[in-house]
Order: C-alpha cells, then sequence, then structure tokens
C-alpha cells in the first residue's frame, strides 16, 4: 500500500487548532444561520403560492404556513451534522402539512403545481452560503 502524506498550509493548521473543541458548536451556529436564510425564502415563496389562481374561494387557514419551521442541527448516522426546514405535525384536522405542502408544489388530479421548496433552495442557495461563511468567519475570529 502506498504511502502518502498532504500538509496543510501552517496559517489553516493554527485556525484549526484553535477551533478545536468549539468546532460542533461553530457548526451549530454556521448550519443554523444558512437554515434561517432558507427558511425565510420558503416562507416567503409559500405565502406568495397559497389561495392564489384557485378557481374557487381560497379555504387557507395558514395552518400551513405557521406549521413551517426549522429543526435544532441533528448528527446524521454518517456523523454529518444536518438541519431541516420543514412543516410541523399533525394538523388540526387529520391530514398531513407534509401531503398539503406537497399537493402544492406538484399538484394533483385538476389541481395545478404550484412549486415554492424548489424555487425557494434554489434562489436562496448563494445567500445560504454566504450566510454561512459569514457566520464561520465571526465565529472563527471571536474564537481566536
Amino acid at each position: 500500500m502506498a504511502k502518502m502524506e498532504i500538509k496543510l498550509p501552517e496559517e489553516l493548521l493554527s485556525k484549526m487548532s484553535k477551533m478545536g473543541a468549539k468546532t460542533d458548536e461553530i457548526n451549530e451556529k454556521v448550519l443554523q444561520a444558512g437554515g434561517e436564510v432558507l427558511l425565510a425564502e420558503v416562507k416567503s415563496r409559500l405565502s406568495a403560492v397559497v389561495g392564489k389562481d384557485t378557481k374557487n374561494p381560497s379555504r387557507s387557514t395558514g395552518e400551513l404556513e405557521d406549521s413551517l419551521g426549522l429543526t435544532s442541527v441533528k448528527i446524521d448516522r454518517e456523523g454529518n451534522a444536518n438541519i431541516k426546514v420543514g412543516f410541523s405535525e399533525p394538523r388540526s384536522k387529520g391530514d398531513s402539512n407534509a401531503k398539503i405542502a406537497n399537493i402544492l408544489e406538484y399538484g394533483k388530479h385538476g389541481q395545478l403545481p404550484k412549486p415554492f421548496l424548489k424555487p425557494a433552495k434554489t434562489a436562496a442557495k448563494a445567500e445560504c452560503i454566504s450566510a454561512m461563511q459569514k457566520k464561520f468567519e465571526e465565529e472563527e475570529v471571536s474564537k481566536l
């Protein structure tokens, strides 16, 4: 088996070693910053499509929009930290918020799709990355 050694720049090694035990805390703050940007974009786009362009008067109760939120940071099986934007359950009258959101996003027989999730993800990607980088730099400076 071949052996390979890669040396990181001293400046980067120094920054990483100073963060040390604070890495998990910083990761959570960075993910939270990106998640909040995406959550705001999804809420905005959801509000724009709910009850709009319907054949019949809208029966929206606002429950779907109210159930939209951000999870806390969780560690998955592979050890990766994740944060999710999604809908809390259950709905007051039995249907699932995820089901209602899916019908809005993709439509159903007699109901045209009103995409809000995928366009929000696309629109917010650069801003999420920017917010996460900014938060990392803030945390990096404050922890040094």
